[in-house]
C-alpha cells in the first residue's frame, strides 16, 4: 500500500480518538452516536484498518463534523501554500476511491479536494456531510453519475455542478475507465 496513504490512516487513527476523548466518550458512546460497531471504531483507532468513506462520515457526524471538517483536523494543515508532495492523500478501502486534499486551511472557508473514482464504484453518502458545506464538484476526466436527492446528473468532462441543499448524494461511476474530479467546498 502507498506510504502516503498509510501515513493517512495513521492520522486519522489519532485524529478520532483525540475526538472521542477530548468528549469524554467510551468506544460504546461513539458507537451509539455514529451507528459503527465498537470492534470497528476500535480497529480504526489502532489504524489496524483503514475506513471507509461511508464510515467516515458516521464518525464525522457523531462529532458534529463533515468529513472535510474531520480530514481538516486529521491532516493538521495551515500553510498558505499546498505543495503537491505534502498533500495527504486517503484510499477508501472499499471502493478504491482515491482522495487528495489539494487545499486546505482552518482559517480560509474554501477546501479544494481531487478524487480518482475507480471504473463502476459507487459512494454514496448521506445528507449530515453536506450540513455545513456548500459545494461544487468539476470532472475533469472521464464521466461521473451524481444522484442528489434522487435525481440524476450525467457529468462528462469539463461539466460542473453545484449541489444544491444537503441530501443523501451518490457519487457513480459507470463507464469503463477511472472518472477524475475536483470538489470545491465552501464552509458555511
Amino acid at each position: 500500500m502507498d506510504t502516503i496513504v498509510d501515513d493517512a490512516t495513521g492520522r486519522l487513527a489519532q485524529r478520532l480518538r483525540l475526538e472521542r476523548d477530548s468528549r469524554g466518550w467510551s468506544l460504546a458512546d461513539l458507537a451509539e452516536r455514529s451507528g459503527v460497531s465498537k470492534a470497528t471504531i476500535s480497529k480504526i483507532e489502532r489504524a489496524e484498518v483503514s475506513p471507509t468513506a461511508v464510515v467516515l462520515v458516521r464518525l464525522a457526524a457523531a462529532f458534529d463534523l463533515t468529513l472535510a471538517g474531520l480530514m481538516l483536523r486529521a491532516e493538521g494543515q495551515g500553510a498558505r501554500i499546498s505543495r503537491a508532495i505534502d498533500q495527504p492523500v486517503w484510499r477508501d478501502p472499499e471502493t478504491g476511491y482515491l482522495r487528495r486534499q489539494v487545499f486546505s486551511r482552518p482559517d480560509h472557508p474554501v477546501e479544494i479536494v481531487k478524487v480518482e473514482m475507480p471504473a463502476k464504484q459507487r459512494v454514496t453518502l448521506p445528507a449530515s456531510s453536506y450540513a455545513l458545506i456548500r459545494q461544487t464538484l468539476w470532472v475533469l476526466s472521464g464521466a461521473l453519475v451524481i444522484i442528489e436527492a434522487g435525481e440524476r446528473h450525467e457529468l462528462g468532462a469539463g461539466d460542473c455542478l453545484g449541489f444544491g441543499p444537503p441530501a443523501e448524494v451518490t457519487f457513480a461511476n459507470e463507464a469503463t475507465v477511472p472518472c477524475v474530479y475536483v470538489v470545491a467546498l465552501a464552509r458555511s
